[in-house]
């Protein structure tokens, strides 16, 4: 564009060089420059999580002493010039005193992840377990209703007893009289069925 343009452009918009450019709503902002630097709150996490898994291990702890016991070891026994830290191991203190205000608050925070992640799982399990009692539930009636509707059904446990009982009543009947027919035996044959 031109200038004579451009000047043109801005009397017929009644734009001025102090008014900002137009935003447009259908675009997302460009992202603002911060000044404190950003981190992913995850990848911190787990990294936390890792020191202070490694801080509660019996490892850490053996590599401590071994650092702390070669640190007293060498400012005791070297040369005056080469101890860095003499007696009463201030500069160890102050080592010591930075390491823990470093590994309370990453442990809290490991610990604190834990705890939501146990919450999560808590959660869940608790749906779990209330699904659970449902189906255990709905099955418990679905069996119910099948007792009840068996206890109506004949069995052939029920059809044999019931099949010995007239054996047992008909060998009766044939005991007290050799008839094999009963019309043979009763002139009144209807006189019984009445």
């Amino acid at each position: 564009m031109t200038p004579d343009r451009e000047t043109r452009e801005r009397a017929v918009t009644g734009a001025t060089a102090t008014t900002r450019p137009r935003t447009r709503l259908d675009q997302p902002m460009p992202p603002r420059r911060r000044l404190l630097p950003e981190w992913d709150p995850e990848a911190f996490g787990r990294l936390s999580e890792r020191i202070a898994r490694f801080l509660g291990t019996g490892r850490f702890i053996v590599w401590m002493t071994v650092v702390i016991i070669l640190w007293v070891v060498w400012n005791v026994s070297a040369p005056h010039d080469l101890r860095f830290d003499n007696y009463p191991f201030i500069f160890l203190t102050l080592m010591l005193s930075l390491q823990a205000s470093y590994a309370a608050p990453l442990i809290l925070l490991a610990q604190n992840r834990q705890a939501d992640r146990d919450r999560v799982n808590l959660e869940q399990d608790r749906k779990q377990n209330e699904r659970s009692i449902a189906d255990t539930e709905y099955l418990t009636r679905e069996i119910a209703a099948l007792r009840i509707g068996l206890g109506e059904v004949a069995t052939r446990d029920w059809i044999r007893s019931e099949l010995e009982d007239l054996v047992r009543a008909l060998e009766e009947d044939h005991s007290d009289s050799h008839v094999v027919f009963p019309a043979e035996r009763s002139p009144g044959r209807d006189t019984g069925d009445r």
